[in-house]
């Protein structure tokens, strides 16, 4: 019962709606006007996501957080760079785990941001730098509107001679990402205020978007006879990959911030804010990007999220113990 216990305390509320939508999408799929309609659904959803995103995200704390450039290039480095570099370099090691169109998820996964909640909160537990937390954690989505499908073009075309991001890639993400956040930022004198004081009310709003995305793609792809040609091996392979990338990416992290002469607290920021992949950015910039959701991307992305919050929490946890025993550092 102890080992059940704490398996169930790594899933939390949105984790579980996460399953819950999956397992909707394989038993209930939707069909014909149904599907067009959750489709339409979602895609507005995605638009009132990052409309209320522009509206929360303080133009004063991206301007604070950039005055500490050391380590907001550290984040940006080994969220743009670092992983963009390793993924392609390890495909001998990773595409014989999970085949080739899973690994392509992966790639995709390394185009993406950073997430923003939970680096923050795990930055929080771990006893970190929690301002440059919020403020690495916001200027990276921010970034990822631009750089995500720059990214996708470079990585995709190089590994598959496809993907190009062309004017009709970048028209779909200016009006269903980029121009509702900036209709955001615009609207904060009126609207900030009221969002910031019904952040339970946002906060289901946002997960409900990521939780009706994965019901979409999960139903199209049980609608297309998508889980007919996946391998039980392929989903155990693409489990131990996100593991590996993490673990490497955990310890180059700490690693290369302490040699640079970081403080422990600089120095978990660092690890928390750039080791991690947002879903709620990936799933909307899928769609924005490829015009549908590819549910070859999706799953390594959802599997990426899934893991990197299990070992995010017990890393959190270690080190906020260390904290506690030893108060002078690290």
């Amino acid at each position: 019962m102890g080992i059940i216990r704490k398996i169930l305390s790594y899933f939390d509320v949105f984790t579980t709606g996460i399953l819950l939508s999956l397992a909707l999408g394989i038993i209930i799929p939707c069909h014909g006007s149904g599907a067009e309609f959750f489709d339409w659904l979602t895609n507005t959803a995605i638009v009132l996501l990052f409309f209320l995103y522009g509206v929360k995200l303080s133009r004063k704390s991206v301007i604070e957080g950039l005055l500490n450039w050391r380590l907001q290039s550290m984040v940006f480095a080994f969220t743009f760079i670092f992983f963009p570099i390793v993924i392609p370099l390890l495909r001998p090691v990773f595409e014989p785990m999970v085949g080739g169109a899973l690994f392509m998820g992966l790639v995709y996964v390394a185009c993406l941001p950073s997430t923003v909640q939970s680096s923050i909160a795990f930055t929080s537990v771990a006893g970190g730098n929690v301002p440059a937390a919020v403020c690495s954690a916001s200027v990276s989505s921010l970034l990822g509107v631009f750089l995500t499908p720059f990214l996708v073009s470079l990585l995709f075309s190089a590994n598959t001679g496809g993907a190009q991001v062309g004017l009709d890639t970048v028209l779909k993400i200016c009006y269903q990402i980029l121009l509702p956040f900036m209709a955001g930022q615009l609207s904060q004198p009126l609207l900030r205020k009221w969002v910031l004081g019904h952040k339970t009310l946002i906060g289901w709003n946002d997960k409900a978007t990521i939780w009706l995305v994965v019901y979409t793609a999960f139903s199209n792809a049980t609608s297309g006879g998508y889980w007919d040609k996946l391998a039980p091996s392929q989903l155990g392979g693409l489990v131990l990959a996100c593991i590996i990338i993490l673990l490497l990416t955990f310890g180059i992290t700490w690693y290369s911030s302490r040699l640079l002469g970081f403080n422990r607290e600089d120095s978990i920021t660092i690890v928390f804010c750039g080791s991690k992949k947002s879903l709620a950015v990936g799933a909307p910039m899928m769609m924005a990007i490829f015009g549908t959701l590819d549910n070859n991307l999706l799953l390594p992305l959802m599997v990426f999220h899934q893991v990197q919050l299990m070992l995010c929490a017990h890393l959190a946890r270690l080190w906020s113990r260390d904290s506690a025993a030893d108060s002078g550092g690290y």
